[in-house]
């Protein structure tokens, strides 16, 4: 059916022009194609579509305008965003990126960055997935990494099916109470519809109950156990032993991370943790509504087979030069249906670059850097806060990096709308008495000096009514 339309449409190429300027087709061409569909307009394409979704008004497109007319239609449109300074985290946090990141992923031999099929002509592809897969299995101690995982969520939620595969007749995953709660609803929901039982491991103190976890084990029908690090409060827990317990009782132990904090933590190898998921935008990705991000997965060698995604391998060509291929590819459209072990890796590359580059630009030092300046201005916020009275650390003998937990006796939807007209976002509402505060590199602490007067100026605007 394709050639004949294809073969149509070449032949009246020649004879008709085309309709409009910019449409592929010309009517001709176009009767031609319906025909050979069997329908007799556009509009029967779309009889499957319920009428009240259907758009039965003209769209609201503006006149037609210059290019200056439409540079400054959208500045105009710019001005009215209003920028504030946010001390929002809960895993997505607004580090520095160095201009020049942006300017190297723009390259022409990047630009295009779509699964490389043909390796003979996707070198510059390839080349920096395989820096990606190295970089990341650095950070996180692991032996190995994939590329193209969407984000940390969905990664999260493979690296649970990665356990269920690995023990095979288990169906079920322990989760701490202390991971995002973001998190756990994606891996519920891919649980749901993969007949995997979720339980939970309580927290104690804002950590996990490690006497809770033994009890479950005990019962040696688990698969693997994921936790957090740090976890969703900001705390560094202490896994010592974790590993090991998991392991007696035939378990995997899967960590989610926040990646750029790997580069001070104790990794995940260094936990004895079997697979290490987390999202990367934490290394330079802005921040833009959610998206797009890039989750990252590694994990042993032994499991290898067991893992989503793609490995780029490094060889060399028939001139004996260095050269880059697709070594294992699990996906799907790559190999059998039936031993596929996921369906999720469409590619994120694009992505996988952008923190491959700021990683390579930034170094071990400046990733250290940018955790020292994050974890001082974090405890300076953390101490100013307290020091009003007006707050107190919710877990205050627990360690943390750069983000925080605070209860309070004042109202938090009335505080976060106060903050709001000064242009500050005033953390994460997580309870009725709690918030959720991050603070990075990219704040001073004139910003967090700022938050901490605007908190008291509302105290006392509240206490004057």
């Amino acid at each position: 059916m394709m050639l004949n339309v294809l073969n149509v449409v070449l032949k009246q190429r020649t004879e008709n022009k085309m309709s409009y300027k910019f449409f592929p087709h010309t009517d001709d061409e176009m009767q031609a194609m319906l025909q050979t569909a069997g329908v007799k307009s556009l509009d029967d394409l779309y009889q499957d579509v319920p009428q009240q979704l259907q758009l039965k008004k003209e769209y609201e497109l503006p006149e037609s305008m210059s290019e200056i007319e439409v540079r400054r239609f959208f500045d105009d449109l710019g001005m009215g965003n209003i920028t504030m300074r946010t001390f929002l985290g809960a895993g997505y946090y607004d580090h520095y990126s160095p201009a020049v990141v942006q300017d190297i992923v723009k390259r022409s031999e990047f630009l295009t960055a779509y699964t490389p099929y043909q390796a003979e002509i996707s070198q510059g592809t390839l080349q920096y997935i395989f820096e990606y897969q190295s970089m990341m299995a650095e950070l996180t101690g692991m032996e190995v990494s994939n590329a193209s995982m969407y984000d940390g969520t969905t990664a999260t939620a493979e690296a649970m099916m990665m356990a269920v595969a690995n023990a095979k007749k288990r169906k079920r995953v322990l989760i701490s109470e202390t991971i995002s709660p973001y998190v756990l609803r994606v891996v519920k929901t891919y649980a749901k519809y993969q007949g995997i039982q979720i339980d939970m491991v309580p927290a104690k103190g804002g950590v996990m109950d490690h006497d809770a976890l033994k009890v479950e084990l005990e019962k040696d029908d688990v698969a693997g156990v994921i936790v957090a690090t740090p976890n969703f409060y900001g705390i560094l827990e202490d896994y010592s032993g974790v590993a090991e317990m998991c392991h007696e009782h035939k378990a995997l132990l899967i960590m989610h991370c926040v990646a750029t904090a790997l580069s001070v933590v104790k990794t995940p190898a260094e936990w004895g943790a079997d697979i290490a998921v987390g999202d990367g935008q934490s290394l330079g990705i802005p921040l833009n509504y959610g998206g797009p991000y890039v989750g990252f997965l590694c994990t042993t060698k032994k499991l290898i087979r067991k893992m989503p995604g793609r490995i780029v391998g490094a060889t060399k060509d028939a001139d004996g030069k260095r050269a880059f291929v697709l070594t294992l590819q699990a996906r799907e459209q790559h190999i059998r249906r039936e031993k596929a072990t996921s369906n999720i890796c469409s590619n994120q590359s694009l992505m996988a670059l952008y923190v491959t580059v700021y990683m390579g630009l930034m170094g071990a030092k400046g990733l250290k850097e940018v955790n020292s300046i994050s974890y001082s201005n974090a405890h300076y916020l953390a101490d100013s806060l307290v020091k009003t009275g007006l707050f107190e650390m919710a877990y205050p003998d627990k360690p943390f990096l750069n983000e925080f937990a605070v209860k309070t006796k004042l109202n938090i939807d009335e505080l976060q709308e106060y903050c709001g007209e000064e242009y500050l976002q005033c953390g994460l509402k997580i309870a009725d008495d709690t918030l959720l505060l991050a603070v990075t590199e990219t704040y001073s602490r004139e910003d967090c000096d700022d938050l901490v007067d605007a908190c008291v100026t509302f105290n006392e605007e509240q206490e004057g009514k």
